[in-house]
């Protein structure tokens, strides 16, 4: 059995040995403490059982007793710590005061009865054995011990239910080694075991310690950053792991973004919020390697710069960081800036607009060429473009979509956009005077996918996003149904986009009542009640109202189109 005690005796000192080969200055004091004293103990475990006599053995036993005493009690104030839990400079003093009181008790064995009534010594199969009778203040060393653990079961419920800053993975390993500690040593007095299970414990707990210390710098988050930026405080730090879970961030960003308090560590960052979308969108973007330098965001009047970059522990790779800069003074500065330059900026402003007029005409002769290989569809991009803007101005006058006056521009810039794709049409098929068989339909279909594609080439140099977005959607899906029966993705309901649902009433409309080489126009009439026979099916019910509500402009708009066009009533 001396095997016993040699072995756990070299593991401890390997354990110790890892944990100060990976110190940092931002380690715990007390996790240093545990790997300081456990070597110790378990050097005094080894003298137990090498004693030769009751001497040996007590002297070595009061050594023992430095575990007892205070490495649990350490334990349990790191679990404390961990878990947020305040404790007053009071009670510290009280804890640290009876675990004085125990440990002189055991320094009196020998001279005292107070915690030892008697002790004896025997050698069985080589190994020294203490046999104790107990005495008052043992019995009370029990109890105190039992309360320890209450405690901190007590302040693992706390830290679950009240501290989402407490990392629960740390808390659980933490609460295993208190437990795996408090049954070997019961365990062992119960059952009055030949073999010493506290020198397993402790080597077992100081695995679980190195698993800990592995974690912790992940959650010490200001400790990371170097001291003279979180000293500065006007730069924060945002971490996460690689499945994007919240790690933690620094007083900074917190002062920024008062809702990062309320995230729980090692949850996935996932909220409704506009800095909770931008970031995980940014995070996707990074792990795609498809994100920019540097990102913008603004808030109530505040703006901030981001930066992405992957979390280092030494040379690990470990998660992801993003450095954010507040950038209002810097943003103020260019206000000041341009105000000194109105007189410049105006010039400016007149070239862009000559530029978009530029830009809007060369579209619309994109359209215009495109609509000229297609003999049956004169002036469709036009009618479908007056159509477009006559149900957004319906939907203008109330509230039901919210919709912005950039959305509504934008939709009715993109309008004329819509059939872009039938360049990609062969002439055959798209002048085809009779009905198209499955293949040439298919491929006739193939002008709303490629037309996206299109739409995306020609506005990529465009600085307006949402622009662009809408432009594309509108080409992509103007032919999809609200049931899912439309092309090219059977999309269904909202899944449409906003922009192509109200395209795709007032394409179909102009189909209706302009006349086609392969049939007369539609009265009117029987045009509104198909589009209102479709409503709910094809089309989204919602925007019924809207259709309604312009019928007689839309009418009257179709009556003074030229004699070519004009519907036959």
């Amino acid at each position: 059995m001396i095997w016993y005690y040699i072995i756990t005796f070299a593991l401890s000192l390997l354990c110790s040995s890892i944990y100060l080969g990976r110190y940092r200055k931002h380690y715990d004091v007390q996790f240093t403490l545990v790997y300081i004293l456990v070597p110790i103990v378990m050097m005094g475990y080894l003298s137990l059982a090498l004693s030769h006599n009751l001497e040996e053995a007590i002297l070595a036993n009061k050594i023992v007793y430095l575990g007892g005493c205070f490495t649990l009690t350490i334990i349990t104030l790191y679990i404390m710590s961990m878990c947020r839990v305040k404790i007053s400079q009071t009670m510290l003093v009280l804890v640290n005061i009876l675990n004085l009181i125990f440990y002189l008790g055991v320094l009196s064995i020998g001279y005292s009865d107070i915690f030892y009534k008697s002790a004896t010594f025997t050698i069985e199969n080589g190994v020294g054995m203490l046999h104790k009778e107990y005495g008052l203040l043992h019995n009370l060393f029990y109890a105190y011990l039992f309360i320890e653990f209450i405690a901190c079961f007590a302040a693992l419920i706390y830290g679950y239910r009240k501290r989402p800053d407490a990392s629960m993975k740390n808390i659980r390993l933490l609460y295993l080694a208190q437990t795996v500690s408090f049954l070997s040593f019961f365990f062992s007095k119960l059952l009055h075991l030949k073999i010493e299970l506290l020198p397993l414990s402790y080597v077992i707990n100081q695995f679980i310690f190195l698993i800990i210390v592995n974690r912790m710098v992940l959650y010490n988050i200001d400790e990371l950053v170097i001291d003279t930026l979180s000293e500065k405080g006007d730069i924060g730090f945002i971490s996460f792991d690689f499945d994007k879970n919240y790690l933690g961030s620094n007083q900074a960003a917190k002062r920024f973004f008062p809702q990062l308090k309320e995230l729980r560590v090692d949850k996935p960052f996932i909220s409704d919020d506009k800095l909770s979308l931008r970031i995980n969108k940014w995070l996707t973007d990074f792990e795609q390697d498809n994100y920019k330098n540097e990102q913008q965001f603004g808030q109530q009047g505040l703006a901030y710069r981001f930066n992405i970059s992957y979390l280092f522990d030494g040379k690990y790779n470990r998660g992801y960081q993003l450095m954010v800069t507040d950038t209002t003074e810097e943003q103020s500065y260019l206000k000041l800036l341009s105000n000194y330059n109105a007189d410049l900026q105006k010039d400016v402003e007149k070239n862009i607009q000559k530029i978009r007029k530029m830009n809007d005409s060369f579209i619309m002769g994109m359209a215009t060429m495109v609509e000229g290989r297609d003999n049956s569809t004169g002036g469709h991009i036009r009618r479908t473009s007056d159509v477009v803007k006559m149900l957004i101005d319906e939907m203008k006058k109330d509230n039901t979509f919210n919709l912005d006056d950039e959305f509504c521009t934008a939709v009715i810039k993109s309008a004329p956009m819509h059939d872009l794709g039938k360049i990609t049409v062969d002439d055959a098929i798209l002048r085809k005077p009779g009905k198209l068989t499955p293949e040439e339909y298919e491929k006739m279909k193939s002008h709303a996918p490629e037309g996206a594609k299109i739409v995306h080439k020609v506005l990529e140099g465009l600085d307006n996003e949402r622009l662009k977005t809408i432009a594309e959607n509108i080409a992509h899906y103007h032919h999809e149904k609200w049931d899912g029966t439309g092309y090219p993705d059977g999309l269904k309901g909202e899944e449409i986009p906003l922009e192509a649902r109200i395209m795709a009433i007032a394409d179909f409309y102009d189909a209706l009542v302009s006349k086609r080489h392969y049939k007369p126009a539609m009265p009117f009439d029987q045009a509104y009640d198909i589009i209102m026979d479709g409503m709910g099916k094809f089309f989204d019910k919602r925007l019924e109202k809207y259709f309604v509500a312009a019928r007689e402009k839309l009418e009257e708009y179709y009556r003074n189109q030229p004699d070519d066009d004009k519907p036959t009533y």
